[in-house]
């Protein structure tokens, strides 16, 4: 009789302990992030009657609310506020869609779990390992993907296809995200400390590079141009590392042979510009990407302030095709304010990027300085790939800014135990920087 009570209070005290509350969170977020790239339901069969994706989110859901009253990040980053203005900009948009259950669902089910996500990457991470952890299942699982994909040849007209049945299917959309991940896996290739893991890097960076070019995906070129660019200068000229440039220089003369001898392949590179040419089989894609994006940027203009409804597009022009184009799809959707916000969030992750650069825990970790790098470059080919396709309700960016926002924290607080970063002081802190710092800053530390 004596003892319930005594295990009660210690299961109490358990809960309590931020440490364990927020050791918890975390890997809830690890759960949903493995579901969420490796997609288990396409390969296991009998998953498919189980609703996993929106357990898992419910699971990221429960962790978020459950981290908050533990962690000492209570006031979030400019960019994730904006995130969550974003979200409430959605919300409204809901009574005043052409169709209000579609809304309803691309808003609640789809886009909020890539804001929980976000904030939760932010709240949870709080070392280098564990952010090191994190992009690991990202990068690996599309690395790998790449691999198998190639490996059996899995190919639509022609087109390499992803071997999931999520987004990646997509030629266009795989090659896009390849684009995305390919400096993350650089950055493990060079913080590899074994010969297996530099080798699986190595060989999935090969298959990477090829992947595109076998989408025959003129967005994920470009993605990929604008990524491999900022790769030279990040990892090769600012990062000191001759092997970089001469990799890249070697690489680029074998894809620039296998893009001339490829059958068509140049001939659609030349239809960017050119149109419909013969050979190009785009059958007046370029033309019809043309009228969409006209369209939507019509339909932007003539409903400015709550659009015609999140994920709305298609149903309400009768195309049945998306717009091919993130930020004029999501200023139609959900109004220019939503336009607006997204871009905004994008510049003021950008912006912490070059602000992490400037503090003293960049120049004391070389992994800071690798995801720094890294982050930057994906961010980049995300930008320059979402003028190209429709990924507003992907969670691929979302995931990028919580990144972003947890290794600058991480690397204010790697500065010294005294100086967290000027600009992200906590809510409830006591005198300049307060308990709530400190208490951070010896969790970090204990790591």
């Amino acid at each position: 009789m004596n003892q319930r009570p005594g295990r009660i209070e210690q299961f109490r005290r358990f809960a309590e302990d931020p440490k364990v509350r927020s050791s918890l969170a975390y890997h809830a977020l690890v759960l949903f992030s493995l579901v969420y790239f490796v997609r288990p339901e396409d390969f296991i069969h009998g998953l498919t009657v189980i609703p996993i994706a929106k357990i898992t989110g419910g699971i990221a859901l429960f962790a978020l609310i459950f981290i908050v009253p533990a962690s000492g990040r209570h006031k979030l980053t400019l960019e994730l506020k904006v995130l969550l203005l974003l979200l409430g900009q959605m919300i409204l948009c809901i009574p005043f869609a052409s169709w209000r259950g579609g809304a309803f669902d691309t808003v609640i089910n789809k886009f909020s779990k890539g804001v929980i996500v976000a904030i939760l990457i932010y709240m949870v991470s709080t070392s280098v390992n564990e952010v090191r952890k994190l992009l690991a299942i990202q990068a690996g699982t599309i690395a790998a993907l790449t691999v198998l994909s190639v490996l059996v040849h899995h190919t639509q007209d022609g087109r390499l296809m992803g071997i999931q049945k999520g987004i990646l299917e997509n030629p266009n959309d795989f090659a896009i995200n390849i684009a995305i991940n390919f400096p993350l896996c650089i950055a493990f290739f060079f913080a590899a400390k074994n010969f297996l893991a530099k080798a699986f890097w190595g060989v999935s960076l090969i298959f990477m590079m090829w992947g595109v070019i076998a989408t025959y995906s003129r967005s994920g070129l470009l993605a990929m141009m604008v990524t491999v660019v900022i790769c030279i200068w990040e990892f090769g000229i600012r990062g000191k590392r001759t092997s970089v440039l001469v990799s890249a220089v070697f690489i680029g003369m074998i894809a620039i042979g296998v893009v001339i001898i490829t059958p068509n392949y140049l001939t659609r590179i030349e239809s960017m510009v050119l149109g419909n040419i013969e050979g190009s089989g785009d059958k007046g894609s370029l033309a019809a990407r043309q009228e969409l994006l006209k369209l939507s940027l019509t339909t932007m203009v003539t409903h400015p302030i709550f659009g015609i409804g999140p994920g709305d597009f298609q149903s309400y022009t009768q195309s049945w095709h998306v717009a091919h184009n993130t930020y004029t799809e999501l200023g139609a959707e959900a109004g220019v304010p939503a336009c607006f916000l997204f871009l905004l969030m994008l510049v003021l992750s950008l912006r912490k990027i070059r602000r992490v650069r400037k503090l003293p825990g960049y120049e004391s970790s070389e992994d800071i300085r690798l995801w720094t790098s890294a982050l930057w470059a994906a961010m980049a080919a995300y930008m320059a790939g979402a003028l190209f396709a429709s990924t507003e309700y992907n969670l691929f960016p979302y995931f990028m800014v919580g990144y972003i926002s947890a290794v600058y924290q991480i690397a204010g607080v790697a500065q010294g135990r005294n100086n967290p970063p000027p600009d992200e002081t906590r809510s409830g802190d006591k005198g300049k920087y307060g308990n709530g710092a400190k208490r951070e800053r010896e969790l970090v530390w204990s790591r």
